[in-house]
This record gives C-alpha cells, structure tokens and sequence, in this order.
C-alpha cells in the first residue's frame, strides 16, 4: 500500500469517527474529508511513480 491510501484510510476514519462520537468540532471534521479526498485524487493522479 502507497502513502496516499494509508494517509486516505486514516482520514477517513478520523472523519467517520468525527461525525459519530466526536460531534464537537465539525468544521475540522470536514477539512479532514478534504485532504482525504485530495490525498485520494494525489494516489489516482500520480500512481505507482510516486512510490
């Protein structure tokens, strides 16, 4: 697995977990359902080269 589907994986969860059991602080919550999506993009865009 690539850095960019671990670091995806990992801010995924962190942002489930935000909506879920830490309902506090939603806006951080949604910045990390950004980079996830663009760590996401990053690992489609640059693929195996970037390994």
């Amino acid at each position: 697995m690539s850095i960019w589907t671990i670091l995806f994986v990992v801010l995924l969860i962190a942002w489930f977990c935000g909506f879920t059991v830490f309902h506090v602080a939603g806006g951080l919550i949604h910045l990390l359902l950004v980079f996830a999506v663009i760590s996401l993009i990053l690992h489609f865009v640059l693929g195996p080269r970037a390994a």
